[in-house]
C-alpha cells in the first residue's frame, strides 16, 4: 500500500531531528566496561568518553593509517571532511588541501603537512590494491597485516571502501578500524548489524533504510512501472546500488526494474565509464524512471552526460548519492546537503576511541538530516511538473545545470 505524499514528505522532515538523536545517542552509548565480553551488544555504563584531544598513554602520537579499495573520487571527498572535523575537535590543524587530489596524493599532503600534538597520519601506512584489482586484494591484506603484528605502530586504520572494510573485518580488525564511504556495511558483511559490528576494534557507518526511503519517496513523486538500475552485477556492485533494496521496494509497489550490466571493478577508469554511460543509452528508451546508482563509472565529469542522456529521453532521474548530483543535471535527490555532518560523525567516532572507548561500543546509526534537492531546469526538459508539496519542501533547488 502506498504512503500518501505528504505523509512521506512529514517522515523525511521527521528525520532531521532523529539524525541529531542518533548522533547524540553514540555520544551516550560510548562507554567502557573493563573485561567486558566479546561476544553481543556491549552494555552501557554511566561513563561517557569525551572527544578531547588527546596523547597516548605513553606520551606519543596516535599513529593513523589509510587503507583505500581504489581510486574513487568520494574517498577522497571523505577524507576531507573527516580530517575538517578532527579540526572542529581540535586535534589537528591542517592548511588548505588542494582540490583535485587522489586518495594517496591527500594522505601525503597530510602527513606532510598536518600539525598535531596528539595524531600523526603515517606516510607510508597508506594501502590500496591497485585500481579496485581483486588480484591484489590477498597480497594487500597480507601486507597490512604483517605491518600491525609485526612493526606495531599503526594505531588506528581508516578503511575507505567497501573492499577495505571487508579486508579490515576479515583480518579481524587488529586495531581499531573506521570504516568509511561504503553504501551497506550490513549487506556487504563488514559489520554483524546496525547495533552491533561483531568485532570490538571495528565500526562502519550505518543508514537503516537509506535507500528503500529514497526509492518509496521517488516513486510516490514520479508513479513510475518500469524503473531503471545501473550496475556491476557482482556481489560488491549489487552492494554499491543497493540492488536488494530496490528489488524490495519494487516488489512493494508493483513495479518492474530493468537492470543493465556495467562492470566497473579490474578495469581503467574510462573503461567504467563507458560501461555505465552505453548501459544508461541502452536503458533510456526502455524506462520510465531511472535511480542513478553508486558506480566508479559515474563521476563528477560524466554524471553530466547521464544526465544529459535521461533528459534527452525525457526519463526523470534520482541519484542515491546526492543533491551534487542534481546540480549536474539529475532530476532529484534526498540526502546530506552538507556532507560536513559525516565527516565530523567519522571524527568524533575516532576521538571517542582515542579517549578509551572501544571501538564495537559506539553507535553506528546514522540517519541524514533530510534534505531534497531539486532541479527545475531539468524538470522543464522532460516536461515533469513537480508537485507543490516538493517544490514547498524542497531544501536546494537548482535552475540550471
Amino acid at each position: 500500500m502506498k504512503t500518501p505524499l505528504p505523509t512521506l514528505l512529514l517522515s523525511l522532515a521527521l528525520l532531521a531531528p532523529a539524525a541529531c538523536l542518533a548522533q547524540a545517542a553514540a555520544a551516550a552509548s560510548a562507554t567502557s566496561t573493563p573485561g567486558s565480553p566479546a561476544a553481543g551488544a556491549p552494555a552501557a555504563s554511566p561513563q561517557v568518553f569525551p572527544t578531547k584531544p588527546i596523547a597516548r598513554p605513553d606520551g606519543k602520537k596516535w599513529r593513523i593509517g589509510y587503507f583505500e579499495s581504489g581510486d574513487y573520487s568520494e574517498y577522497p571527498r571523505t577524507l576531507r571532511v573527516t580530517v575538517d572535523g578532527l579540526q572542529k575537535l581540535g586535534w589537528i590543524t591542517v592548511p588548505a588541501i588542494p582540490d583535485g587530489l587522489s586518495g594517496k596524493q591527500m594522505w601525503e599532503y597530510l602527513a606532510d603537512n598536518a600539525r598535531s600534538d596528539t595524531l600523526e597520519f603515517v606516510r607510508d601506512a597508506w594501502w590500496q590494491p591497485g585500481n579496485f584489482d581483486a588480484a591484489q586484494r590477498p597480497a594487500v591484506r597480507e601486507s597490512i597485516k604483517q605491518r600491525l603484528e609485526g612493526k606495531k605502530d599503526i594505531d588506528l586504520i581508516i578503511a575507505m571502501g567497501t573492499w577495505a572494510g571487508q579486508d579490515m573485518a576479515s583480518l579481524g580488525a587488529p586495531v581499531p578500524t573506521i570504516v568509511a564511504s561504503t553504501s551497506d556495511a550490513v549487506g556487504a558483511r563488514i559489520t554483524r548489524s546496525a547495533q552491533d559490528s561483531g568485532l570490538d576494534n571495528l565500526h562502519a557507518r550505518v543508514q537503516p533504510e537509506r535507500y528503500q526511503r529514497q526509492v518509496r519517496l521517488f516513486h510516490e513523486i514520479v508513479p513510475f512501472k518500469r524503473l531503471g538500475l545501473v550496475y556491476e552485477d557482482s556481489p560488491e556492485g549489487r552492494t554499491y546500488s543497493a540492488v536488494d533494496a530496490v528489488e524490495q521496494v519494487a516488489r512493494e509497489q508493483g513495479f518492474k526494474v530493468l537492470t543493465c550490466n556495467a562492470p566497473s571493478n579490474g578495469v581503467a577508469p574510462e573503461v567504467a565509464t563507458r560501461n555505465a554511460l552505453e548501459c544508461y543509452a541502452k536503458l533510456a528508451p526502455q524506462i520510465d524512471a531511472a535511480y542513478v546508482t553508486v558506480h566508479r563509472g559515474v563521476t563528477p565529469t560524466s554524471v553530466d552526460t547521464v544526465a544529459e542522456i535521461l533528459r534527452q529521453a525525457r526519463v526523470p532521474s534520482f541519484s542515491m548519492l546526492g543533491s551534487e548530483e542534481v546540480k549536474h543535471g539529475l532530476l532529484l535527490s534526498l540526502a546530506q546537503a552538507d556532507y560536513s555532518y559525516v565527516g565530523l560523525f567519522y571524527a568524533e567516532t575516532m576521538a571517542r576511541i582515542f579517549n578509551g572507548a572501544k571501538a564495537r561500543e559506539l553507535s553506528q546509526v546514522w540517519i541524514d538530516p533530510a534534505k531534497i534537492a531539486l532541479n527545475l531546469q531539468t524538470a522543464r526538459v522532460i516536461g515533469f511538473d513537480p508537485p507543490v508539496d516538493i517544490l514547498l519542501a524542497a531544501d536546494e533547488v537548482y535552475e540550471a545545470q
